[in-house]
């Protein structure tokens, strides 16, 4: 069960939450995804932080640069004014031409003044969590006001546990694919408010036991209604679609 010396809020006010902004409506992880995923009516958005060289925090997903801007090269390995001259709309369309890949503190000014929750993703494979999260931290900490309309998720535990040391109050969102058998143990070691993970391979013991314990449950990334129709049943409490007009009826 959740530690009661830390009481965490139910700051989730929605079923519906668009991934990398709205993926399938522009370009992902962009200010025009977020702004599109405004556009249709999510009040929540998924984004990743990605670390590249010289310390550099952007929102991006692939450990390539390649698939999602007009780039080539390993994505860390980038620097900061590299990675501002890329064009990361046109793979997607012409009408999106020029996008640019934004870094962390565009797209929190940008979530912010549309007035959208935010899911921060930290988007990191290495052990030395150190190297990011500290950063993505501190400009959370100087850049982001409400508390209560931001969830940090990342599939690597270490990363949400140095989150945990430098700020008990953040609502922590362990990722997984297949759910560890010691899932409960993880999320008390962080005080976590949910457990985000894939659809298609929860079953509806686990999402009972989820709920159970006290979380949130978050499942990702369904895009056709009828495939979690189920979930909502188990206890699904929202879901992280690519386009999220496929779930406009759940809006409240």
């Amino acid at each position: 069960m959740q530690n009661d010396t830390l009481v965490k809020q139910d700051i989730l006010k929605t079923k519906v939450m668009g991934h990398r902004g709205a993926a399938l409506l522009a370009p992902e992880n962009t200010l025009a995804s977020i702004r599109a995923a405004a556009d249709v009516g999510a009040t929540w958005v998924e984004i990743d932080v990605y670390l590249i060289a010289e310390g550099g925090l952007i929102i991006f997903h692939d450990d390539s640069l390649d698939r999602c801007t007009n780039g080539s090269g390993v994505t860390r390995e980038a620097r900061p004014t590299e990675v501002a001259e890329l064009d990361a709309g046109s793979w997607f369309s012409d009408a999106f031409a020029g996008e640019k890949v934004p870094t962390l503190l565009e797209a929190l000014e940008c979530i912010q003044s549309l007035n959208l929750g935010l899911n921060l993703e930290i988007k990191h494979d290495s052990a030395d969590v150190e190297n990011i999260v500290p950063a993505v931290m501190a400009m959370l900490r100087d850049h982001w006001e409400d508390n209560n309309k931001l969830m940090i998720s990342s599939f690597n535990l270490a990363a949400l546990e140095l989150c945990y040391e430098i700020d008990p109050q953040r609502y922590l969102a362990p990722l997984y694919e297949e759910i560890p058998d010691d899932w409960q143990e993880q999320l008390a070691g962080i005080e976590a408010y949910s457990l985000n993970c894939d659809y298609s391979r929860l079953t509806e013991a686990q999402a009972r036991a989820v709920k159970a314990a006290g979380y949130k449950l978050l499942c990702y990334t369904a895009n056709d209604p009828q495939k979690v129709e189920a979930h909502w049943e188990w206890g699904m409490d929202a879901v992280i679609t690519d386009d999220p007009t496929k779930f406009a009826f759940l809006s409240e």
